[in-house]
C-alpha cells in the first residue's frame, strides 16, 4: 500500500493525477484523509519544477506553408510553436475562466462596451524593447484592419476603436456592448508583437518563455530560454525543439526511444499500443473539438440546401464515433457547439443517419453523379478512415461520393478554405460567441462553410449584450439550429485530444479550454523533465 501512495503521491506531483483522484484512490486504499493529504503535499512540495534539459515535441500538424506570423495560424506545430515565444494579453484557464497575461488587470463598463486593459510593467520583447500600450493597439489593429487575413479577423472586427492610455492603459471599445470581450482577446492569433508585427509579421519576437533559434516549416522548430522573462512560473527547460512527425507510427517509436518527450494525436485505434510503451502515459481531454466534413454553401453543387441536408442524413454518427474514435469522443449534431459551453440548450433534438430522407433530399435536389470529397489524414486522425465510412453510410442513400485522397503538406492552404467539400477538424473556443464569430458570422475570414446568414449574424450580436441567462441561451439555440438546418457544416462527432506524455516529463495538465492538444498548446511551457 505504501509503495502505490508513494508512486501515486509522485503523479500529483509531476501533474499527472488531480488531487481529488489522488484522494479518491487513497480513500479506496483505506487511508485517511488527512495522511493522505500531508503525503501528497510533502511529495508536490519535494518535486517542484526541474529546471534545464532539451524538451522535445514530435507533432503532426503543420506544412512547408506555415509561417510564424501568429496572423495566418492553422496547424499544430504552428499554435504550439506560438505559444512558447509569443503571449496574450489574457489567455485561459483549464477551468475556462480568464487568466490575465500580459494584461495585469482588466475592467468592463457597465454596458459591457469599454474595456480598460491594464499592462504588466517591465515586459520585455526578445529584441530588447520593452512591451507599451501602443504595441498592443498596433497588434489589435492589424488583426482588424479592413485588409486582414487574420484567423482572428471576425472576432475582432466588433471593434470600434483601440486606444493607448498612456504607456501602460489600453482601452478598446466594442461596436456594442459584448460580455465576452475578454475571451476574445485570448484568441491564440493575437500575439502582442512589437509596433503590432507591422514592420515584420512573421519575425517571430513576443514576449514569450523562448526565443526563436530555427524556424524550418514544416521540419523542425526550436527556441531557447528567453533570460528576461516575466513569468518564472513557466519555460522550465533551457531549450525545446518541436518535429514534424506525420506518421503516426513514427511518432510513436519515438516518443518509445526517447527521441521526443510527448506527442499529439494519438489515433484511438493505437491508445491500447501506446498504452503499453514503458514510462509512458496517454493523456486524453475531453471538451470542444469536433471533427467534420465541410461544405462551401455559395459553391455548386452545395449552394443547394437539398443536396447539404440529403449529405446530413447520409452520415452514420453513431457508428463512425465507435469505429473512429473508439470511444474517445461523443457523437455531433452539425452544429459547433456541445455541452462543454456555457448557455448550451440541452433539448435541439438529435440528427441521426436516416437513408429515406438523404435519398428524398438528395433527390429533390435535382442533383445527379458523383460528389467529390476530399479527405487527408492531415484532416484528423482517422480521416480517410472515415471518409470512406461516409462513403458506405451515403451509398444506402443512393449518394455516390467520390473520395480523392490530398497530400498531408499544403492540405491547409491548398486544400481547407479553398476547396468547396472536404474533411477538416476545429479545436473550439471557450465561448460561443468566439466560435461563431470565428467561423459562422458573415464577416468571419474563417467562414469555411461560407455560410452568409443575416438572421444568423442578428442573433449572435444580440446574444452578445444580453444578460439574461434563459434568453441567451435561447438565442443561441436559435443560431445553432440555423447552423444545423441552413449551414454547410456536417458535424458527425466531438473528439477528445488524445496525447501521449514520457514519464520523465513532469507538470502536464489536461487543458480542455481551448482549441489545441498538449495542455492547450501550453505544455512546452508548462512542463519540465525530470531526468
Amino acid at each position: 500500500m505504501s509503495k502505490e501512495l508513494d508512486y501515486l503521491s509522485k503523479m500529483v506531483a509531476k501533474g499527472r493525477l488531480s488531487r481529488r483522484d489522488f484522494l479518491g484512490r487513497a480513500a479506496a486504499l483505506g487511508v485517511a484523509a488527512p495522511f493522505a493529504t500531508s503525503l501528497m503535499n510533502s511529495a508536490v512540495q519535494a518535486a517542484g519544477p526541474k529546471k534545464g534539459g532539451t524538451l522535445k515535441l514530435g507533432l503532426v500538424g503543420g506544412g512547408t506553408t506555415d509561417s510564424l506570423d501568429p496572423a495566418t495560424l492553422t496547424s499544430d506545430m504552428g499554435t504550439a510553436f506560438s505559444k512558447s515565444w509569443g503571449e496574450l494579453l489574457v489567455t485561459t484557464n483549464p477551468d475556462g475562466s480568464i487568466q490575465p497575461m500580459l494584461a495585469e488587470s482588466f475592467e468592463g463598463s457597465a454596458d459591457a462596451k469599454t474595456w480598460t486593459f491594464q499592462l504588466r510593467q517591465g515586459v520585455e520583447f526578445h529584441n530588447g524593447k520593452t512591451l507599451e500600450a501602443e504595441d498592443v493597439v498596433k497588434t489589435l489593429q492589424r488583426h482588424s484592419g479592413e485588409e486582414t487575413k487574420s484567423g482572428a479577423g471576425g472576432i475582432v472586427k466588433g471593434i470600434d476603436s483601440i486606444k493607448a492610455d498612456g504607456k501602460n492603459t489600453v482601452v478598446i471599445t466594442m461596436k456594442e456592448g459584448n460580455a465576452d470581450t475578454p475571451y476574445l482577446m485570448a484568441d491564440y492569433h493575437l500575439v502582442i508583437q512589437p509596433n503590432g508585427g507591422m514592420d515584420k509579421p512573421d519575425a517571430g519576437i513576443g514576449t514569450g518563455p523562448y526565443k526563436v533559434e530555427e524556424a524550418d516549416h514544416g521540419v523542425r522548430y526550436a527556441a531557447t530560454k528567453f533570460a528576461n522573462h516575466w513569468n518564472p512560473e513557466v519555460g522550465h527547460v533551457d531549450s525545446m525543439e518541436i518535429l514534424l512527425m506525420a506518421d503516426s507510427t513514427a511518432r510513436m517509436s519515438a516518443l518509445q526511444s526517447g527521441q521526443i518527450h510527448m506527442m499529439n494525436r494519438v489515433e484511438p485505434k493505437i491508445v491500447k499500443l501506446v498504452e503499453r510503451i514503458p514510462n509512458v502515459t496517454v493523456e486524453n481531454t475531453a471538451g470542444r473539438g469536433h471533427y467534420v466534413f465541410i461544405m462551401h454553401c455559395n459553391t455548386a453543387p452545395f449552394d443547394n440546401r437539398d443536396l447539404r441536408l440529403a449529405l446530413k442524413y447520409a452520415i452514420d454518427r453513431e457508428d463512425m464515433v465507435k469505429r473512429i474514435l473508439n470511444g474517445y469522443g461523443s457523437v455531433g449534431n452539425d452544429m459547433p457547439i456541445n455541452s462543454a459551453y456555457s448557455f448550451f440548450s440541452d433539448d435541439i433534438e438529435q440528427r441521426t443517419y436516416d437513408p429515406d430522407k438523404a435519398a428524398h433530399h438528395f433527390k429533390k435536389s435535382g442533383h445527379s453523379g458523383k460528389v467529390l470529397l476530399r479527405t487527408s489524414d492531415a484532416a484528423f486522425p482517422g480521416a480517410v478512415d472515415a471518409s470512406i465510412l461516409f462513403q458506405q453510410s451515403a451509398a444506402k442513400a443512393g449518394i455516390e461520393l467520390e473520395i480523392q485522397r490530398e497530400p498531408a503538406d499544403g492540405y491547409w492552404s491548398n486544400v481547407w478554405n479553398v476547396q468547396p467539400f472536404c474533411a477538416s477538424y476545429w479545436g473550439g473556443r471557450p465561448v460561443q460567441d468566439q466560435m461563431y464569430s470565428t467561423a459562422y458570422v458573415s464577416s468571419a475570414d474563417w467562414n469555411d462553410t461560407r455560410f452568409f446568414n443575416e438572421q444568423f449574424d442578428g442573433l449572435i450580436k444580440q446574444a452578445r449584450t444580453e444578460l439574461d441567462k434563459g434568453k441567451r441561451t435561447q438565442l443561441y439555440k436559435e443560431a445553432g439550429m440555423l447552423v444545423r438546418d441552413e449551414g454547410g457544416l456536417i458535424c458527425p462527432m466531438f473528439n477528445d485530444f488524445i496525447d501521449a506524455v514520457s514519464n520523465n516529463v513532469g507538470g502536464y495538465v489536461r487543458d480542455p479550454s481551448g482549441p489545441s492538444p498538449l495542455s492547450n498548446g501550453y505544455a512546452a511551457i508548462r512542463c519540465w523533465l525530470e531526468a
